[in-house]
């Protein structure tokens, strides 16, 4: 019975070890990330992803942007700091104006891709955070970007 119990477990571990290097190999990064004309690339109309641009009326989807009232480099800078005191994340792009991250979830190690737009004629910070792979994030992306929001105006 100990040696059955010890197989399965060494299975469980093997798959997962698989998963953890084959998952982001099957999920590169998407194509269209970045500004284009002031816009994030839109959400896809599935329940992964959530945009203050969304032109959907969608309750998960659509989120409020967040208000700006400090210059854009600083900004950016604030964010920078928040998201690198978050666990699991690789910071890929970071300008003047636009800054894009990978976060990782825990177990298994999927790929939330996060892009902020700092519009600072309009005083907001527009973003857009949407899961890889799936077609439901468990509500994952409307969470982070409640904490990202709630630690930036805190320090306003």
């Amino acid at each position: 019975m100990k040696k059955w119990i010890f197989g399965i477990g060494l299975v469980v571990l093997v798959l997962y070890l698989a998963a953890l290097i084959a998952i982001p190999r099957v999920s590169p990064r998407p194509d269209g990330l970045g500004v284009t004309n002031g816009q994030l690339k839109p959400c896809p109309g599935t329940p992964n992803c959530i945009s203050t641009q969304s032109t959907r009326d969608d309750a998960y989807e659509k989120r409020q942007p967040i208000g700006l009232d400090i210059p854009a480099n600083q900004a950016i800078d604030r964010l920078v700091a928040i998201i690198k005191g978050m666990p699991r994340t690789t910071i890929i792009e970071n300008t003047d104006t636009y800054l894009y991250v990978e976060f990782r979830t825990l177990a298994m190690r999927y790929i939330d891709d996060v892009e902020f737009y700092i519009d600072a004629q309009n005083g907001v910070i527009h973003y857009r955070s949407a899961s890889r792979l799936g077609r439901s994030d468990l509500g994952v992306n409307g969470k982070r970007m409640e904490e990202i929001e709630a630690r930036f105006t805190k320090e306003q």
